[in-house]
């Protein structure tokens, strides 16, 4: 528990205090936000904002959690640094799109076919390590087996050692996909993803904890023990992310003086991806980020409606936060309300976890 304390407090610090030091480096060079002309009219005095702001989440971060595991004399394990892995690749790919925002003065960074080749690079030498690394009891940071509280009979392995890699492969893809670009979509609105993901990562740290007491490596509970890797390991990294994302949200709350940027978005939902598959609750995943879900989803029935109707729109703008914003919600009550909602299915998801444990007792 004290490194996770640790970790937590330390990434804090460092992004509280770094934070505005990276947005005087950002303001002397001009580097700002350039705002999309189809979006919300209260949306255009953003323009010229400080972006990128995401490459202090991940410094905070990486000090937080190697900060935390040296507070008590032990060296990071795999499953950590593989989703560090995740958060500082996927970042880099966010840190290239936003510096071409930058330089050529423009909404659109990267085109969609280099993002996606940047992300598909990442996330497959992630889903191949991710199978390696066994412990001394034989278990490695992820499993070919479907996750949902835990690892469920329905196992890619069924499909032979070498279609059950390329299976996985393509699963964990998808997620590390899908994530990064649920967060990037949520990310709209100062503070909005900035908070959902702090709730998230600490729901993630009460998750671990309790995979850590009840671990199959530490404890007899049997069938009710949890198979998973490195669940200290994992804890310290939510504590650091959470850490990380609660100093800058200081900074990035309505009016924001600094945006995340996609070197940001992308780093958090990979570092959300990640955190799922090493800790074998891929679809509880779901509902703890169910906000990111609502998000993704409002834009996927927007478009399909659009081609289905013929033209009509679902929602007056997509993703949903700017529906609200069009129906004439002010920013900060949206950003709020949806913080709630976000909590609301951190709770239900954290509650399930639980519930099943003891049902099973």
């Amino acid at each position: 528990m004290k490194a996770v304390v640790a970790a937590g407090g330390i990434a804090l610090l460092v992004s509280l205090l770094g934070t505005p030091l990276f947005i005087r480096y950002l303001t002397s060079k001009h580097y700002g936000q350039f705002i999309r002309q189809d979006g919300p009219a209260s949306h255009h005095v953003k323009r010229g904002t400080p972006t990128m702001g995401g490459v202090v989440i991940i410094l905070a971060a990486l000090v937080g959690w190697l900060g935390g595991n040296l507070f008590i004399g032990r060296a990071p394990n795999a499953s950590s640094a593989l989703v560090v892995f995740l958060l500082v690749g996927l970042g880099f790919v966010g840190f290239l799109d936003d510096a071409i925002k930058i330089r050529q003065e423009r909404s659109l960074g990267l085109k969609a076919r280099w993002k996606i080749l940047g992300q598909g690079v990442v996330g497959i030498a992630f889903a191949v390590m991710a199978l390696q690394f066994p412990n001394d009891d034989g278990i490695t940071p992820a499993s070919t087996a479907v996750s949902f509280l835990r690892d469920t009979a329905v196992d890619l392995a069924v499909l032979g050692p070498a279609l059950a890699i390329i299976a996985f492969v393509i699963w964990a893809n998808f997620l590390i996909t899908a994530w990064s670009n649920a967060v990037n979509l949520t990310d709209g609105l100062d503070g909005l993803a900035t908070g959902a993901s702090l709730i998230f990562f600490g729901s993630y740290v009460i998750i671990a904890i309790w995979q850590l007491q009840q671990n199959c490596q530490l404890s007899g509970t049997g069938s009710l023990c949890y198979d998973v890797r490195d669940p200290l390991d994992l804890a310290v990294l939510a504590s650091a992310l959470a850490g990380s994302c609660f100093g800058f949200l200081w900074w990035n709350t309505s009016p924001a003086r600094i945006f995340m940027g996609d070197t940001g978005s992308l780093a958090l939902g990979g570092a959300i991806a990640g955190m799922t598959i090493v800790s074998r609750t891929e679809f509880l995943g779901l509902i703890v980020g169910g906000l990111f879900v609502l998000v993704v989803a409002s834009s996927v029935l927007q478009i399909g409606w659009f081609k289905i109707s013929g033209g009509k729109r679902l929602f007056k703008m997509a993703p949903l936060h700017h529906h609200f914003e069009l129906m004439g919600w002010n920013e900060v009550t949206i950003v709020v309300r949806f913080w709630i909602i976000a909590g609301l299915f951190a709770a239900i998801g954290v509650g399930i976890f639980y519930a099943e444990w003891v049902a099973n007792l």
